[in-house]
């Protein structure tokens, strides 16, 4: 968590280098209209993503699917316009990683790898991701008792399963 803290406050301070160096070099009146003119522009861009997000899921949920891909990529398009708002050309560059479809598909596929999988599988014991432990009950693996005559098989069941109806006792 604190590693998380320190790259949170790392980005503004390698935004704020960038834009001391850059207005050493271009002069702060284009800086300032840089870093406008990007936040404009990747807010434009980001309400186009955000309307197509928002129409990809009305189809999905009116075919009666889940709309999962297309709710994580509006939560991704929620965090570029943060980060297109946010000042700096740091955290425009950040923000258009997440805006542009091209770049946005690997980081939903490496969220939903690395963060919403074990998420859901941690709350759920496995059935998100089905790796749902199924070998029957913990602890009876070798536990047999007296009655089974036929040997297990590799599905858990006895080989010989006939039953003989003298054995059973129907009297109750």
């Amino acid at each position: 968590m604190l590693k998380l803290i320190g790259l949170l406050l790392l980005i503004p301070l390698l935004d704020a280098l960038f834009l001391v160096v850059l207005t050493a070099y271009l002069g702060w009146q284009l800086v300032v209209l840089l870093v406008v003119l990007t936040a404009l522009l990747g807010l434009f861009l980001a309400r186009l993503e955000g309307r197509h997000t928002l129409r990809k899921i009305q189809r999905k949920a009116a075919r009666g699917e889940p709309p999962t891909n297309e709710l994580l990529d509006g939560a991704l398009l929620l965090i570029a316009g943060a980060f297109l708002l946010t000042p700096g050309l740091v955290t425009d560059a950040i923000g258009f990683l997440l805006l542009v479809p091209l770049t946005r598909y690997p980081i939903r596929v490496a969220l939903k790898k690395w963060v919403v999988i074990p998420y859901a599988d941690k709350k759920t014991g496995g059935l998100a991701s089905g790796s749902v432990y199924i070998g029957g009950f913990p602890g009876s693996s070798g536990a047999q008792s007296d009655h089974s005559a036929g040997e297990s098989g590799e599905n858990g069941f006895e080989a010989n399963s006939d039953v003989d109806f003298e054995d059973v006792d129907d009297t109750g």
